[in-house]
This record gives C-alpha cells, structure tokens and sequence, in this order.
C-alpha cells in the first residue's frame, strides 16, 4: 500500500489550513490522505474528522481518505503513526491536543523525532510564487532535506532556490591580518556553498535551481527567501549557518516567522 499524507486533526482553523496544504500535496503528487485526531477518544471528534475528509476530498476528488483516532500522548502518538506516513502536515497553533504546536514542545518533539517530514501550515495560501526555498548547508540531514526539495519543485512545477547562509566574523580593528584571513576563510566557504549545488543541477535537468550564499543569519535570510515561496525546506541538524535547525534557534525563528509553510526533514 502506498503511503499517505498524514495531517493532525483538532478543529482549528490551522488545522483545516494544514488539511487544505495536505490535499493539494496529494493531487500533485498522487497521493492518499489519512487525517489523525490524538485526544481523549470519549470526546466527539467525528464532526471534526468528517469535515476535513469532505475538504480534502473537494480538493483533492482523487485521493483516498481515511480517518484515524488514538489517544495517548500527542507528540508520542503523532511520531508513532508518522512511521507509516510518506509526510506528516500540522496547523502552526490550534486547540486541544495540538495547542502551542509551534510555540511549545509539540512541534520540536514531533519535527525532531518523526520518521518522516514534518510540513508545518500557519494559514491558507492565497498567492502561489512558483518557488521552493531550501536551507543547505551539505550535512546528511540537509541531504535529506534536499532530496524532498527537489520532490517539492518537481511536483509543483517550480523553481527550487538553495540559500546557503554564512555569518561574517565581526572584523576586529586590532588584528587586520586576521580580518584577511577570515575574509579569505569565508570566501572559500562560499565557493564550497556554491559548488555543492552543481551536482544536484547535473542530476535533475529538468528543475530551474538557483543558489544564493547570503552572509547573513540563517533565520533572517530564510525568513526574507519565504516572503516569495510556496515552500520553505530544512534539515532537522546541520552545521555551519544551519547547524540546529530544530532543537537551536534558527527552527524557533523560521517557523516564528516564516510566511510560507515550513518543512522539517529528518535524515
């Protein structure tokens, strides 16, 4: 059996956004939905569930959709029912068992430890920019990150745009030899960066793949590259400008702040 978009049910409104986001990721790329509520299961749900099945399917009149209860804990029940997913689609924020699923412990318990991409929506899209930004800086997560990336562009028709952030030493007054150095450190640095993009240009002909190596901090440079994207794709770890991209504060900002949807992805 083929895997299935997964997406946290609660009755929010970022809820119904991240049902909404699953649905046309499922009529891209030919995939099935299953919509999970984790909560106390002598709670009615079912309106919930009912609803969001009719919006993927008005959305998406292709996919199959089935529908999941589980009680538990959120973050323990969201990362065990991921093991069977192709990707896993939540709210930013919501109500009952997904509350503060950005803000609090939900969201880097699950992002860090799921067993597949986790895509967090903060609300329905409205202009499509026909761009997928990812954050790479060569580490096996971002790897992984780059692999579903290209996924992303592919299935969209887009452009995948690769940011590559590096943040300059303060150069000091009393060392300008030094200040050379670290001058010449970073342009070898950003030559690396750019070079790391050409393989994946050389193995997807098909893609338009741009890069950019702002020397800047990953969140704000991140957080401008998504006012114009559809998608914004991470490692869950990394190194350099990206180096703890969930557990640090890069993931904390990014999905602060980002106006597009955010992809976790996990080695």
């Amino acid at each position: 059996m083929a895997k299935q978009i997964m997406v946290g049910a609660d009755g929010s409104a970022p809820a119904v956004a991240a049902a909404e986001w699953a649905a046309a990721d499922a009529r891209r790329r030919g995939l099935d939905v299953r919509i999970v509520h984790v909560g106390d299961p002598d709670k009615p749900c079912a309106e919930t569930m009912n609803d969001l099945a009719a919006r993927v399917h008005a959305l998406a009149p292709d996919a199959g959709v089935t529908m999941e209860v589980r009680g538990g804990n959120v973050v323990e029940e969201l990362i065990a029912a991921s093991a069977s997913a192709d990707s896993l689609v939540l709210g930013s924020h919501g109500h009952g068992g997904f509350a503060g699923v950005v803000t609090g412990s939900v969201t880097m318990g699950v992002a860090g430890h799921a067993h597949v991409p986790v895509v967090v929506v903060r609300g329905p899209r409205v202009v499509e920019y026909g761009r997928v930004v990812i954050g790479y800086d060569g580490s096996d997560h971002s790897q992984a990150a780059m692999e579903y990336a290209v996924e992303q562009a592919r299935a969209r028709l887009a452009q995948l745009h690769v940011l590559s952030a590096w943040q300059m030493p303060v150069p000091t007054p009393y060392a300008p030899a030094c200040d050379v150095l670290i001058e010449e450190a970073v342009r070898q640095e950003l030559d690396t960066a750019r070079a790391r993009v050409e393989p994946w240009r050389e193995s997807n002909p098909d893609l338009v793949i741009t890069d950019d190596q702002p020397r800047d901090h990953p969140v704000p440079a991140l957080i401008k590259a998504s006012q114009t994207a559809d998608l914004v794709v991470v490692g869950s770890r990394g190194r350099g400008g990206f180096a703890s991209a969930v557990l640090g504060s890069v993931s904390h900002g990014v999905l602060h702040r980002a106006a597009c949807p955010v992809a976790v992805v996990r080695r």
